[in-house]
């Protein structure tokens, strides 16, 4: 499942990220900002318009803002 797909409140853990999919910027940002392979997540709000943007990630203590687009290049698994 990737994790613009994941219920929300549910506890996960990154195991693939597409880095292709995502200009080379803001992979970079991702990656400094700790969204990378084996990483905590938990995801705590999803938009509600048509585009469900922005997703609002949990990495440890910090609260991440995602493009939906972002979220799909993840793949996570159920921690």
């Amino acid at each position: 499942m990737t994790l613009d797909q994941l219920p929300i409140r549910t506890p996960a853990r990154i195991v693939a990220v597409d880095w292709a999919a995502l200009v080379p910027e803001e992979a970079q940002r991702l990656q400094a900002l700790g969204l990378d392979v084996g990483a905590q997540v938990q995801l705590a709000y999803r938009g509600v318009f048509m585009t469900r943007d922005p997703l609002a990630v949990e990495v440890g203590r910090m609260t991440v803002a995602l493009r939906r687009v972002h979220g799909a290049a993840m793949e996570v698994v159920a921690a």
